[in-house]
């Protein structure tokens, strides 16, 4: 453990130089992204500096990602697998940390925190009808699975994890979490910036120039690769599992006639904050949109692009709608799988008025797949420190609040 390490607090906090490994598994169920991140605090303890030192990727097996699959859906989660699944997972967590640090060369003596998102396999947006001691509650509810105490014991090492419950106990969505990094490492005093992740879902972080954490806000847009990472999935019968550089989609020809169907869903126009997850645009989606398209008697490739197009028209509209009448915007920074996209990125440059610039996270030094866990690395500092993670702003809480668990 570094200099002191987590376990007892008060030594972390006054320390200027902090070690961490944030992890993170995202709705596409691809696999695991480990981060090693190093973070400078000035002497009241806010962040001053956060550098990326290495990273690495842990794809999930066939067996495994089917497995978390079928616990995304209600018509075939078992409660049973949901059990070993939230323990077997960390055993996969632990692996991606001994890979990343292996690969970095560096021994785990030297890391002072182990900072954990989870997999999610259920999210709920709004509230849920609940019996309470005094009358019906109003329940606000998402899951994330891996145990905090396996990967602690398989590491030897402090772990923060659990990180949407707080927020969501204080009357937020518990998403999106990442808007708090996006303001550490992408904040700009003349620039207006827009931080679009596409995973599984996609999202973006509204920063205006200059921008004080009340002025940011965040929201998830609608389906990110999860549509189209389906369908690539059942035309190759499980060969390939998403669209690599978007060359299917690139092959096709977009239906104006299935797009136009599938873009009649309230949630696009949907006021902030909001979140949405597989539990909407997972397999039923997938089915009817497949369903719809043969109707059409609609190629493969023509069903990808039309998928393609589908995430990149509700990023559109997503700005259209809710950004640019608020604010001005000079850049959008893409984040995610869906950064290495060449089809969907030149669609949605398509959406974009021409003066505003279109690159990804990688051109500011962060591989475009580690945003996320180099997010969860700087929220789990944050959470060490006594600090609030969250931004009432985006999350629609009802005031700040430290996140996550600590486990160590």
């Amino acid at each position: 453990m570094g200099s002191g390490g987590c376990r007892d607090l008060r030594l972390y906090r006054e320390k200027r130089e902090h070690l961490l490994v944030g992890l993170m598994s995202g709705t596409s169920l691809d696999g695991v992204d480990a981060a090693l991140v190093a973070i400078h605090t000035k002497a009241d303890g806010a962040i001053e500096r956060v550098a990326l030192k290495a990273f690495s990727y842990l794809p999930y097996t066939d067996d495994l990602r089917d497995w978390l699959m079928r616990l995304c859906r209600l018509e075939t989660a078992r409660l049973d697998q949901l059990v070993v699944a939230h323990y077997g997972l960390a055993e996969w967590y632990a692996q991606a940390v001994r890979q990343l640090l292996e690969q970095a060369n560096v021994p785990a003596a030297d890391v002072d925190a182990v900072c954990v998102h989870g997999q999610t396999v259920w999210h709920i947006a709004g509230t849920t009808p609940f019996p309470g001691p005094k009358g019906e509650l109003a329940v606000r509810a998402s899951l994330q699975i891996g145990e905090l105490s396996t990967l602690a014991e398989r590491l030897g090492l402090p772990v923060v994890g659990n990180f949407r419950a707080r927020d969501l106990a204080a009357g937020g969505e518990g998403a999106p979490l990442v808007p708090y990094a996006d303001l550490i490492l992408y904040g700009h005093p003349t620039k207006g910036r827009l931080l679009q992740n596409i995973g599984g879902i996609a999202n973006v972080t509204v920063l205006p120039a200059a921008a004080s954490p009340e002025q940011i806000y965040a929201f998830d847009t609608g389906p990110g690769n999860m549509l189209i990472d389906e369908l690539v999935w059942r035309a190759t019968k499980g060969r390939q599992r998403f669209d690599e550089g978007g060359r299917i989609a690139a092959s096709g020809q977009v239906s104006a006639e299935l797009l136009a169907l599938f873009l009649q869903d309230a949630f696009y126009w949907q006021r902030p904050p909001k979140s949405t997850g597989r539990e909407v645009y997972g397999k039923a989606f997938a089915d009817r949109f497949v369903r719809e398209g043969g109707k059409l008697q609609l190629a493969v490739p023509d069903l990808i692009a039309t998928a393609t197009a589908l995430t990149a028209r509700t990023i559109g509209i997503a700005y259209r709608e809710h950004v640019f009448p608020r604010v001005r915007v000079d850049e959008v920074i893409i984040s995610g799988g869906g950064a290495h996209n060449q089809t969907l990125l030149a669609m949605i440059r398509r959406e974009l008025p021409a003066d505003v610039a279109l690159t990804t996270s990688t051109a500011y030094g962060v591989p475009d797949d580690a945003k996320e866990a180099v997010a969860f690395a700087i929220l789990g500092h944050e959470t060490l420190m006594g600090r609030p993670g969250n931004l009432p702003s985006v999350t629609g809480a009802s005031r700040p609040v430290v996140l996550g668990n600590l486990c160590g």
